[in-house]
Protein backbone atom coordinates (compact mmCIF):
# COMPACT_ATOMS: atom_id res chain seq x y z
CA UNK A 1 0.00 0.00 0.00
CA UNK A 2 2.63 2.51 0.71
CA UNK A 3 4.11 2.38 -2.71
CA UNK A 4 0.39 3.21 -4.65
CA UNK A 5 0.26 6.02 -2.16
CA UNK A 6 4.28 7.42 -3.20
CA UNK A 7 3.02 6.66 -6.56
CA UNK A 8 0.32 9.05 -6.32
CA UNK A 9 1.89 11.58 -4.43
CA UNK A 10 4.15 11.60 -7.78
CA UNK A 11 1.55 12.05 -9.93
CA UNK A 12 0.21 14.93 -8.31
CA UNK A 13 3.56 16.77 -7.80
CA UNK A 14 3.55 16.48 -11.39
CA UNK A 15 0.37 17.84 -12.28
CA UNK A 16 1.32 20.29 -9.67
CA UNK A 17 4.91 21.34 -12.03
CA UNK A 18 2.73 21.26 -14.86
CA UNK A 19 0.23 23.62 -14.08
CA UNK A 20 2.93 26.27 -12.29
CA UNK A 21 4.71 25.62 -15.38
CA UNK A 22 1.43 26.81 -17.53
CA UNK A 23 0.70 29.91 -15.06
CA UNK A 24 3.77 31.38 -15.43
CA UNK A 25 3.56 31.05 -18.88
CA UNK A 26 0.45 32.54 -19.24
CA UNK A 27 1.54 35.06 -16.90
CA UNK A 28 4.44 35.86 -19.08
CA UNK A 29 2.24 36.51 -22.40
CA UNK A 30 0.51 39.35 -20.63
CA UNK A 31 -2.15 37.30 -20.23
CA UNK A 32 -5.62 39.56 -18.24
CA UNK A 33 -8.98 37.83 -17.57
CA UNK A 34 -11.74 39.49 -19.39
CA UNK A 35 -11.74 43.32 -17.89
CA UNK A 36 -8.45 42.29 -15.57
CA UNK A 37 -6.25 44.56 -17.70
CA UNK A 38 -4.93 47.60 -15.73
CA UNK A 39 -5.44 51.13 -16.88
CA UNK A 40 -2.87 53.57 -17.56
CA UNK A 41 -2.52 55.78 -14.49
CA UNK A 42 -3.48 58.69 -16.36
CA UNK A 43 -6.67 57.23 -16.08
CA UNK A 44 -6.42 56.43 -12.36
CA UNK A 45 -8.79 59.45 -11.42
CA UNK A 46 -11.42 59.81 -14.50
CA UNK A 47 -13.89 62.66 -14.47
CA UNK A 48 -16.36 61.02 -16.45
CA UNK A 49 -18.85 64.07 -18.74
CA UNK A 50 -21.30 61.74 -20.06
CA UNK A 51 -23.95 62.96 -22.77
CA UNK A 52 -26.69 60.89 -20.21
CA UNK A 53 -25.37 60.28 -17.12
CA UNK A 54 -28.42 57.44 -16.68
CA UNK A 55 -28.55 55.60 -19.58
CA UNK A 56 -27.23 51.74 -19.95
CA UNK A 57 -23.73 52.32 -21.34
CA UNK A 58 -22.95 55.10 -18.30
CA UNK A 59 -23.83 53.47 -15.97
CA UNK A 60 -21.95 50.12 -17.16
CA UNK A 61 -19.19 51.98 -18.19
CA UNK A 62 -18.68 53.32 -15.49
CA UNK A 63 -18.53 50.39 -13.23
CA UNK A 64 -15.88 48.78 -15.45
CA UNK A 65 -13.80 51.53 -15.08
CA UNK A 66 -14.23 51.02 -11.08
CA UNK A 67 -13.47 47.22 -11.79
CA UNK A 68 -10.49 48.12 -13.53
CA UNK A 69 -9.00 50.23 -10.94
CA UNK A 70 -10.58 53.65 -11.75
CA UNK A 71 -11.53 55.92 -8.89
CA UNK A 72 -14.31 58.75 -11.32
CA UNK A 73 -14.31 62.32 -9.73
CA UNK A 74 -16.84 63.87 -9.16
CA UNK A 75 -15.14 67.56 -10.63
CA UNK A 76 -12.98 67.59 -13.47
CA UNK A 77 -10.38 69.74 -11.66
CA UNK A 78 -9.80 67.10 -9.42
CA UNK A 79 -9.08 64.09 -12.20
CA UNK A 80 -6.03 63.01 -14.31
CA UNK A 81 -7.91 62.92 -16.92
CA UNK A 82 -11.15 63.38 -18.60
CA UNK A 83 -13.61 61.03 -20.61
CA UNK A 84 -16.11 62.46 -22.27
CA UNK A 85 -18.64 60.21 -23.66
CA UNK A 86 -20.38 63.27 -26.50
CA UNK A 87 -22.85 60.51 -27.91
CA UNK A 88 -24.83 57.17 -26.29
CA UNK A 89 -27.67 56.77 -28.85
CA UNK A 90 -29.92 53.84 -29.16
CA UNK A 91 -31.79 53.46 -32.86
CA UNK A 92 -34.38 50.64 -33.65
CA UNK A 93 -35.00 50.01 -36.93
CA UNK A 94 -37.26 47.84 -39.06
CA UNK A 95 -35.69 44.99 -40.93
CA UNK A 96 -38.94 43.40 -42.01
CA UNK A 97 -42.90 43.67 -41.89
CA UNK A 98 -46.09 41.05 -42.19
CA UNK A 99 -47.86 41.29 -45.32
CA UNK A 100 -50.39 43.85 -43.38
CA UNK A 101 -47.27 45.85 -43.31
CA UNK A 102 -46.55 45.28 -39.78
CA UNK A 103 -43.09 45.32 -38.11
CA UNK A 104 -42.03 41.86 -37.59
CA UNK A 105 -38.11 42.25 -37.25
CA UNK A 106 -36.37 44.94 -35.20
CA UNK A 107 -32.84 45.77 -35.84
CA UNK A 108 -31.35 47.53 -32.33
CA UNK A 109 -28.34 49.87 -32.82
CA UNK A 110 -26.29 50.88 -29.82
CA UNK A 111 -23.43 53.60 -30.57
CA UNK A 112 -20.90 55.67 -28.41
CA UNK A 113 -18.38 58.10 -29.48
CA UNK A 114 -15.80 58.93 -26.54
CA UNK A 115 -12.64 61.03 -26.39
CA UNK A 116 -10.16 61.20 -23.59
CA UNK A 117 -8.16 64.46 -22.45
CA UNK A 118 -5.37 64.15 -20.17
CA UNK A 119 -3.69 67.30 -18.19
CA UNK A 120 -1.28 67.90 -21.32
CA UNK A 121 -3.45 67.59 -24.13
CA UNK A 122 -5.58 64.30 -25.97
CA UNK A 123 -4.93 60.76 -25.26
CA UNK A 124 -7.40 59.33 -27.21
CA UNK A 125 -8.90 61.14 -30.31
CA UNK A 126 -12.77 60.61 -30.66
CA UNK A 127 -13.83 56.92 -30.75
CA UNK A 128 -17.06 55.85 -32.28
CA UNK A 129 -18.25 51.80 -31.74
CA UNK A 130 -21.48 50.80 -32.47
CA UNK A 131 -23.02 46.92 -31.64
CA UNK A 132 -26.02 45.72 -32.81
CA UNK A 133 -28.81 43.25 -32.55
CA UNK A 134 -31.66 42.47 -34.48
CA UNK A 135 -35.09 40.53 -32.51
CA UNK A 136 -38.31 39.41 -33.72
CA UNK A 137 -41.53 40.98 -32.87
CA UNK A 138 -45.69 39.80 -32.49
CA UNK A 139 -48.35 42.19 -31.61
CA UNK A 140 -49.54 39.17 -29.56
CA UNK A 141 -46.12 39.11 -27.27
CA UNK A 142 -45.56 42.71 -27.48
CA UNK A 143 -45.03 43.02 -24.07
CA UNK A 144 -42.64 40.50 -23.92
CA UNK A 145 -41.00 41.76 -26.63
CA UNK A 146 -40.31 45.05 -25.36
CA UNK A 147 -38.31 43.04 -22.24
CA UNK A 148 -36.68 41.45 -24.71
CA UNK A 149 -35.52 45.10 -26.23
CA UNK A 150 -34.77 45.93 -22.93
CA UNK A 151 -32.60 43.64 -22.29
CA UNK A 152 -30.82 43.66 -25.35
CA UNK A 153 -29.89 47.35 -24.92
CA UNK A 154 -28.97 46.55 -21.83
CA UNK A 155 -26.81 43.60 -22.89
CA UNK A 156 -25.37 45.99 -25.97
CA UNK A 157 -24.04 48.65 -23.16
CA UNK A 158 -22.11 46.21 -21.39
CA UNK A 159 -20.58 44.90 -24.13
CA UNK A 160 -20.06 48.40 -25.52
CA UNK A 161 -18.60 49.81 -21.96
CA UNK A 162 -16.04 46.37 -22.01
CA UNK A 163 -14.64 47.67 -25.47
CA UNK A 164 -14.30 51.26 -24.57
CA UNK A 165 -12.66 50.01 -21.13
CA UNK A 166 -10.33 47.78 -22.84
CA UNK A 167 -9.35 50.43 -25.61
CA UNK A 168 -8.54 52.77 -22.53
CA UNK A 169 -6.36 49.97 -21.11
CA UNK A 170 -4.22 50.01 -24.21
CA UNK A 171 -3.50 53.80 -23.84
CA UNK A 172 0.10 54.51 -22.94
Amino acid sequence: MWSSDRNGLRAGSARAAVLGVLATAVAACGFHLAGGAPLPSALARPFLSFADPYSDFSRSFEQQLKTAGATPQRRAVDASATIEISRDSVEQRVLSVSPSNIPTEYLLVYTVTYSVRGAHGELLAPQTISLSQDYSFSEQDALAKEHEAETLRSHLARELAAIATRRLAGLK
